[in-house]
């Protein structure tokens, strides 16, 4: 595990590449497909890196991602994407198994990360982090995945 000053220190360079990376791009793919791409090379432990999108206020569908193919469509409400969507917050969960109603996407996952993509109070979507380690994430890689979320939304304007 990366100590906390590290990770501190990470997520701060994190933000200001991806920050450089989407500057001056508005299209929400071309910045969801180059922010998974930034996550998944410069995160250690992660088996998966990408973007869920609302297209209904009942279903999730995925975007852009890194990692092995994943459930095209989840429920609002269902597994640990739809229930950041519903609760309208981020949602660490150290132990999948442990989480009632868990979509497997991948088997190999153990934990799991979703932050939710909000503007003006509206859920757009969700970032969703998975790690093949149990209890991967703790809230300062919430803390420094909700900062990437929020550059995201800010830069993407057509989402």
């Amino acid at each position: 595990m990366i100590a906390v000053d590290d990770k501190v220190a990470l997520y701060r360079d994190l933000a200001q590449q991806l920050g450089g990376l989407i500057s001056g791009e508005r299209d929400a793919i071309a910045n969801a497909a180059n922010t998974a791409a930034l996550l998944f090379a410069s995160l250690p432990d992660l088996n998966w890196a990408g973007f869920y999108f609302l297209r209904s206020p009942e279903e999730l569908v995925l975007g852009p991602f890194q990692g092995k193919p994943a459930c095209v469509r989840i429920a609002v409400g269902r597994g640990v994407c739809g229930a950041a969507v519903e609760r309208g917050q981020s949602v660490l969960v150290e132990d999948v198994h442990a989480f009632a109603d868990h979509i497997a996407c991948d088997a190999a996952s153990r934990s799991e990360l979703v932050v939710p993509l909000i503007r003006e109070r509206r859920i757009l979507g969700v970032i969703d982090l998975d790690s093949p380690l149990l209890a991967r994430f703790d809230l300062d890689d919430q803390r420094g995945i909700e900062a990437i979320a929020a550059i995201y939304v800010k830069a993407s304007a057509d989402l």
